[in-house]
């Protein structure tokens, strides 16, 4: 099937292109990218006044099959991502079964092949069963189709195992991705400590309890001659740490996720758990330096970290609610809100953080609309409002943080190997 795509304001930083210009798309693939191409094709979508950018690559998606389907399915978040502009995810492997051993990844491949509306690729764990005390068999988990590895919602504590785990991430040549928590100082925290974890009587979670696992992750992976990748950052120190890391020129990428350059701490004076995420919500200034750090390219990369919950998981007291946030659906509109449409940073930028950026990072051949390229695209109606409503998201759990929002930024169509997969 052929698709003509005409008259949108092309972005595509991997090809530095800002222009209005046509797309054609046959046999699944990009052919032409050309000022006003004349051709017969099955479909021809006039976009005129729309943006049209390569399809969103979130390399944080938390799809709870196998093993929670009450929460999520590959069907279910697949059909929320199309809805967001999304065209590839990277599932992460904290499942039931966790990702650690070639036959998991087989039935989660099975699943993924006959219910994905999407790319879905699959992250391996770093040690068996995400329980932080044996290796999981890094070549045999990319040999069976795992992409990077990760004990997402865990961290390594042994640094000793965590060395070794780089050294055969390396050898075996696979991303490993931190998340950079130290339990033994975060403890039963639930919120931000600070001011605001006094005042609601809450235990809180320090910045300390992250940035010093993200430089100890850091640390390791140079030693190691290893690339690592450090998950959902949060706060103003860990961006600086990250930061002399590349100056210095170790192999090192981040990413962050929309409610941190969002909201902040102060989103849970009402006790809403619908805000509550590890790591947490944090301060005004830890705000500023995330957004600053994806300015000035510190940050690589923006994913969802979409964790869905039921119900009966989250409407329950503070303490006892689950961590974790849906954001597939709004994760482009909330990036749009705060850093396109305050002219804090601009399209290509943010096609680079959403697109571009993370593709490279998982070495995939997306996050382009380069000419041959596999027809990833997502058209978008930048200044539509639309207000986040419970009852209109198609994740299976509801638990957004921007419930009752105006969010800017309305996907129209959403292209994945050059089939219409949504449509407003």
């Amino acid at each position: 099937m052929s698709i003509l795509i005409k008259g949108g304001r092309v972005i595509d930083p991997a090809n530095k292109i800002d222009a209005v210009l046509d797309i054609l798309i046959e046999n699944n693939k990009i052919v032409r990218v050309a000022n006003d191409i004349k051709t017969q094709a099955d479909s021809i979508i006039d976009v005129t006044g729309r943006i049209v950018g390569p399809g969103i690559v979130d390399m944080h998606v938390h799809l709870r099959q196998p093993g929670r389907e009450d929460k999520e399915t590959v069907a279910t978040a697949t059909a929320a991502a199309a809805k967001g502009g999304v065209t590839t995810v990277l599932a992460m492997p904290n499942t039931n079964p966790a990702m650690d051993c070639a036959e998991n990844i087989r039935l989660l491949k099975e699943i993924i092949s006959k219910d994905a509306k999407i790319n879905v690729l699959v992250c391996g764990t770093i040690t068996k069963g995400r329980l932080g005390q044996e290796l999981s068999p890094a070549a045999i988990l990319k040999k069976s189709g795992a992409c990077a590895l990760s004990d997402d919602g865990c961290s390594v504590d042994n640094s000793e195992l965590m060395l070794e785990a780089f050294k055969k991430a390396r050898q075996a040549g696979i991303l490993t991705i931190c998340h950079s928590e130290d339990k033994k100082i975060s403890g039963k925290g639930v919120i931000n400590l600070g001011f605001n974890s006094t005042r609601l009587g809450l235990r809180g979670i320090s910045n300390e309890s992250e940035y010093k696992r993200v430089a100890r992750d850091i640390e390791l992976a140079e030693k190691a001659g290893s690339f690592v990748h450090i998950a959902h950052v949060s706060c103003r120190q860990s961006v600086e740490i990250i930061s002399k890391a590349k100056k210095k020129g170790v192999q090192v990428t981040c990413e962050t996720a929309p409610h941190y350059f969002s909201l902040t701490e102060d989103a849970l004076l009402g006790y809403d758990t619908n805000m509550k995420m590890n790591p947490p919500l944090r301060s005004p200034e830890d705000l500023a330096a995330i957004k600053q750090g994806l300015k000035n390219g510190t940050i690589d990369v923006i994913a969802s970290d979409h964790a869905p919950h039921t119900e009966n998981e989250k409407d329950i007291e503070f303490e006892r609610a689950e961590f974790g946030v849906v954001g597939l659906e709004t994760e482009l509109a909330a990036s749009i809100t705060e850093l396109i449409d305050t002219k804090f940073m601009d399209w290509s930028s943010l096609f680079e953080k959403l697109s571009f950026n993370p593709a490279r990072i998982l070495e995939l051949d997306k996050g382009s609309l380069g000419q041959g390229r596999p027809a990833d695209i997502v058209v978008i109606s930048a200044e539509k409002e639309w207000l986040v409503r419970k009852n209109e998201l198609t994740s299976k759990s509801k638990n957004s943080a921007f419930l009752g929002r105006v969010l800017k930024g309305m996907v129209d169509y959403t292209i994945c190997n050059g089939k219409i997969v949504y449509k407003k």
